[in-house]
């Protein structure tokens, strides 16, 4: 059977997809092993998963607009090149894919230096720094989008995002998160690892519309804010569901925990957690607020959950931003910049919490799907496997 190395790492964007990838090739027979940094999130990933995992020094490169790579970085770069390199002239696998991240470059490039077949797969509208750097010695790039800038399109072929494609029913869901059944549930998540703007905008947001006991204020049903939210008109009429209540469960990534956990402790609808089982949490979500990486929308879009997208400002040449306007503009969610936040948050939530909205954007959500991804990705990296390269024990 063939070995394939899946090269990846820095973030849940880049590691998840190459979980999926390497999922589906197993399933066909061949064994996957998880390369990326040393002690990175990859390496308790791999773990969690029951994937084999190896682990080289990996180095942030500066992107543009970032001044000068820091030369301890690129030093670690050069390291991980030459670990990457020792340990693929040991294994020989088949091919090796690479998902992006500065953590994905030091596997690529070292196969490249060996004659070892490499395949790409990029997850944005623009190819990433890394991607751009291993593009040319790559056999093929698998895309989550029709066209690439900076790809030439007769090496890119549309696969679509890998993504764990699992659900749950929505009970079963609720009770893996201890939630409950009938409220409607909002799933905040800043990525992977959290974000510090979320955690610090939502829950004063959400607190504000919905009050300490999770329900809107009602006054013959029309809506009286508990604060002026800007919402520039007249009051907005609430969906019939949240006089049932609303309940959230906000993923801040486990270095933030301690911080938002005591913010909410009054609320006994608002439910914090370092980490969450994305499955469940998906699975149980009638709306999330999340940042704009293609690995989020396309999780959303799996399970058609309406979204409200405050893109990252600082990601490289703005995909998060482009990412989220594709998802805006199909009718699936709002985009609220991140400078926007305070004044226009909250009304983003009451305008997509409403039956009649969230339903057109969960509709919408799903026809954004791309069921199928990891096995078209891996139909790609089958076909450009060394034959000869195959066992390895």
């Amino acid at each position: 059977m063939s070995l394939v190395v899946l090269a990846t790492g820095g973030t849940g964007g880049h590691i998840y997809p190459a979980v999926a990838t390497a999922r589906a090739l197993m399933a066909r027979g061949h064994r996957a092993l998880l390369l990326g940094q040393r002690g990175g999130m990859e390496e308790r990933v791999a773990a969690e998963q029951g994937l084999d995992f190896r682990g080289v020094e990996a180095g942030k490169l500066a992107r543009s607009g970032q001044g000068r790579a820091d030369p301890r970085e690129l030093l670690r770069a050069g390291a991980g090149v030459i670990q990457a390199r020792s340990l693929l002239a040991q294994l020989r696998p088949g091919v090796v894919v690479g998902f992006g991240g500065f953590a994905s470059l030091p596997g690529v490039l070292a196969a490249q230096a060996l004659r070892i077949p490499t395949v790409l797969h990029e997850q944005n509208a623009r190819l990433g720094l890394t991607q751009r750097l291993a593009v040319r010695g790559a056999r093929a790039v698998g895309t989550a989008y029709p066209e690439v800038v900076g790809l030439d399109p007769r090496k890119g072929t549309l696969v679509g995002m890998p993504v764990r494609e699992e659900r749950l029913p929505r009970t079963e869901a609720l009770a893996r998160l201890g939630l409950q059944d009938g409220p409607l549930t909002i799933f905040v998540m800043g990525g992977s690892q959290g974000s510090l703007f979320l955690n610090n905008a939502v829950p004063d947001t959400l607190r504000n519309i919905f009050g300490g006991e999770g329900l809107v204020d009602h006054d013959l049903g029309v809506l009286t804010p508990r604060i002026d939210l800007d919402f520039g008109g007249a009051p907005t009429a609430p969906p019939p569901e949240l006089g049932a209540g609303v309940q959230v469960i906000h993923s801040t990534g486990k270095r933030w925990m301690n911080d938002v956990a005591p913010r909410v402790r009054d609320l006994d609808w608002y439910h914090v957690s370092g980490y969450v089982d994305a499955v469940a949490a998906w699975s149980a979500a009638d709306l999330a607020i999340t940042r704009g990486g293609t690995g989020t929308l396309a999780e959303a879009a799996f399970h058609g959950v309406p979204l409200i997208m405050v893109p990252l400002p600082e990601s490289a040449e703005n995909h998060q931003w482009h990412n989220a306007m594709t998802v805006q503009r199909a009718g699936a969610g709002r985009v609220v910049e991140q400078q926007e936040v305070g004044r226009a948050l909250g009304a983003a939530v009451l305008e997509c919490a409403a039956a009649g909205t969230r339903i057109a954007m969960r509709t919408a959500a799903q026809k954004r799907s791309q069921p199928g991804a990891a096995e078209r990705f891996a139909d790609l990296v089958e076909r450009h496997l060394t034959p000869a390269a195959a066992t390895t024990t």
